[in-house]
């Protein structure tokens, strides 16, 4: 089976042991191996449930032994309270004056936005920011896309959220969501508790970043991307933050 397009269709939805997930099919990565994927559906996640709780929930029931759980950035941020709300940033002369002149692209505000912004600066200080701006203006005239990411560290990149418009969930207006602190330990942590090994991701329709994994997942960083490169979890309201990977016998 090839690869399905990206939101999740009524024909690949499937039902077990309680369970609603839908088949996102099957890939073949550069070893040769196979992995079909599983776009596990949950209810949405509030601040400070517990990440263990979910996958036995929801992981659990449909989880055989070989399987790699990829947890989404997001949802985990949300479950280990690495969040800001609204109400705790409050954008400055900078924020105010500097996201005029961010880009915006199919995915998302990207920072043009003063709170987003400001919580950047709040983060990596305001003379990292202001270097990153200047690179980042620079480097446009030349084609070049993403330095200002690269020059303030993908923690800024991981940083979602606190938008207005054009967003699935309403909690996120008001939410600016952090990558979550120590990955791999909390994927140790989860496969400690329930036997589950796991990876926790920042994907998007343009990129896919392995933040952490279980110590016991063998493959790299570069091949787990390959499994997840399209993005099977989505970007849209559809629940599905929990990808099951199933290596092909």
């Amino acid at each position: 089976m090839g690869i399905i397009p990206s939101r999740n269709l009524e024909d690949q939805r499937r039902e077990e042991n309680g369970v609603v997930y839908f088949d996102r099919g099957r890939v073949q990565g550069r070893n040769g191996r196979e992995y079909d994927r599983f776009a596990i559906q949950t209810h949405f996640v509030e601040v400070g449930e517990s990440q263990t709780a979910l996958v036995e929930r929801y992981v659990r029931p449909i989880y055989q032994e070989g399987d790699l759980l990829s947890f989404g950035a997001k949802v985990m941020a949300m479950c280990t309270k690495n969040v800001k709300t609204r109400q705790d940033v409050k954008p400055g002369f900078w924020a105010n004056f500097l996201w005029r002149f961010a880009g915006i692209n199919h995915t998302g505000v990207g920072m043009h936005e003063p709170y987003k912004l400001q919580l950047v600066i709040d983060m990596c200080g305001l003379p990292r920011v202001l270097l990153a701006a200047f690179c980042s203006a620079v480097t446009k005239l030349f084609g070049k896309k993403g330095v200002f990411y690269k020059v303030c560290g993908h923690e800024v990149d991981g940083i979602d959220g606190l938008i207005d418009y054009d967003i699935s969930f309403k909690e996120y207006v008001d939410y600016g969501i952090l990558n979550p602190e120590n990955p791999s330990g909390v994927c140790d942590e989860i496969y400690e508790k329930t036997g589950v090994k796991a990876m926790i991701i920042d994907a998007s329709d343009i990129d896919c970043v392995i933040l952490g994994k279980c110590r016991d997942v063998t493959l790299t960083d570069e091949q787990l991307c390959e499994i997840v490169r399209d993005n099977p979890a989505g970007q849209e309201g559809q629940c599905t933050p929990f990808i099951l990977i199933r290596k092909k016998a």
